[in-house]
């Protein structure tokens, strides 16, 4: 067994030229968190005791000639194809007016596997289908107080 590493934050300047990478791979709820353990594809053992969680793709630890990122885990997700601008843009508005997150891509929306989500689509009649794909949802944007309160 491995000594534990502790990561207290992502490297921000990491070699580029690095020849050897080594994946972590983690649930996009364990990326969330700012304190978990992890095991590195080459047995190598971290625990993670963050400012800041980390994001996908972040590099977070370097030793000799070798740097150790995270990669977040495919899900299961729904994909929702969009036809046209304004079908993406009421759909995502309904989506994350249900507080739902909700990925953007060109042709499609992603959302989480959920049942609610499902019922929705289907009383509405979106097509959608069954994915197993890494979400990255769009980021929250920062809170201010306008006087619309939920409740």
């Amino acid at each position: 067994m491995s000594e534990l590493t502790i990561i207290r934050q992502a490297l921000h300047d990491h070699s580029l030229g690095t020849p050897r990478l080594v994946k972590l791979i983690a649930s996009r709820a364990t990326l969330a968190k700012r304190r978990w353990r992890g095991l590195a594809e080459d047995g190598r053992e971290f625990g993670f005791d963050l400012d800041h969680a980390l994001e996908a793709g972040a590099h977070f630890h370097t030793e000799g000639d070798t740097s150790y990122y995270v990669a977040q885990e495919a899900e299961e997700v729904l994909e929702i194809p969009v036809v046209s601008l304004e079908q993406g843009a009421r759909l995502g508005w309904s989506l994350g007016n249900l507080h739902f997150p909700v990925q953007v891509l060109s042709d499609k929306l992603r959302v989480p596997n959920d049942s609610a989500i499902r019922q929705f689509l289907e009383r509405e009649h979106h097509a959608f289908s069954l994915a197993r794909e890494v979400f990255l949802p769009l980021a929250a944007a920062p809170h201010h107080d306008h006087g619309h309160h939920h409740g």
